[in-house]
């Protein structure tokens, strides 16, 4: 390992880093370098039964078991959910966070999500982006040398359509990653089933119900296309979901592994250049994403 990298991964609630990008967060772990979660709000609004306050403890409890799962820090805001809001306050605490971190990589949001805290933290990474460099800009935290790389996680939304331009296979990983989204009780197995009008169906039995969570399983032994993965599903998180960004852009797969190798990748994450962060070079690329 040249060098140890610093990841930060930014995200609206404690949850979004693992389902957009704990695949390529485990991939850094492994090789030895550092990665840190920031859930900017609390997630205190995402439940059925509970009070603002008992999710808030609970999910908060969750993000401590990916914690001691993974090995990669987990930090979560005291912004209450549903309220984050891009303005001067929240900007200035997000600056003085990334500088005192140092990250050399960044991946957060796009702004065109359909979820307002999603969308507002997009926006602060971005308002905070060239920033991290003015010194006398939060003049308390020393600024930084030089603006980290920058990337959006991969979304569905079309107005404008996400491009991949990196792909991390996570197919070695993705055992794991669910273990991840295991942690989540309260979200996967909870709440976004009832919004989604199928809580009855979610089984009791830990085993059954993380198998529930990856069904429909896919096939491994090629690389999927996209009508591949068009069937009923079954909870919110199938191994399709898992397997989307491989399928729908093979050139960046092929790109980064090679034709006959990109033929058996399966699982993948992808992510998309942001033009406020610096410039993904093909060496600053293989520097970063040194897997």
């Amino acid at each position: 390992m040249s060098k140890k990298l610093k990841v930060l991964m930014i995200a609206a609630h404690p949850d979004d880093n693992d389902f957009r990008c704990g695949g390529t967060a485990l991939k850094y772990i492994a090789a030895g370098h550092d990665v840190r979660f920031l859930s900017v709000c609390d997630g205190s609004g995402g439940h059925q039964t509970m009070t603002s306050e008992e999710v808030r403890d609970r999910r908060r409890g969750e993000t401590l078991k990916v914690q001691e799962l993974t090995g990669i820090t987990y930090d979560v805001w005291d912004i209450p959910d549903c309220e984050v809001m891009a303005d001067l306050e929240t900007r200035k605490r997000l600056i003085r966070y990334i500088r005192n971190y140092n990250p050399d990589l960044i991946i957060t949001h796009r702004n065109n999500d359909y979820h307002a805290d999603h969308r507002n933290v997009a926006l602060l990474v971005q308002d905070a982006s060239y920033l991290l460099i003015v010194p006398l800009c939060c003049p308390d935290t020393p600024a930084m040398k030089e603006t980290p790389v920058i990337m959006y996680s991969y979304d569905g939304f079309k107005n404008p359509s996400f491009y991949a331009d990196v792909v991390v296979a996570t197919d070695e990983v993705i055992e794991k990653k669910y273990q991840m989204f295991d942690c989540h009780v309260s979200q996967v197995y909870e709440w976004l089933p009832f919004t989604e009008g199928g809580l009855d169906e979610v089984p009791e039995n830990p085993a059954a119900r993380l198998e529930w969570l990856r069904s429909p399983r896919i096939a491994r032994d090629r690389r999927p296309k996209p009508e591949d993965l068009i069937f009923p599903r079954v909870s919110n998180n199938p191994e399709a979901r898992e397997a989307r960004c491989v399928a729908l852009f093979p050139e960046t797969v092929e790109r980064r592994y090679g034709k006959e190798a990109a033929e058996h990748i399966v699982f993948g994450e992808g992510f998309m250049v942001c033009e406020y962060g610096a410039k993904l070079t093909p060496e600053k690329e293989a520097e970063i994403f040194p897997f």
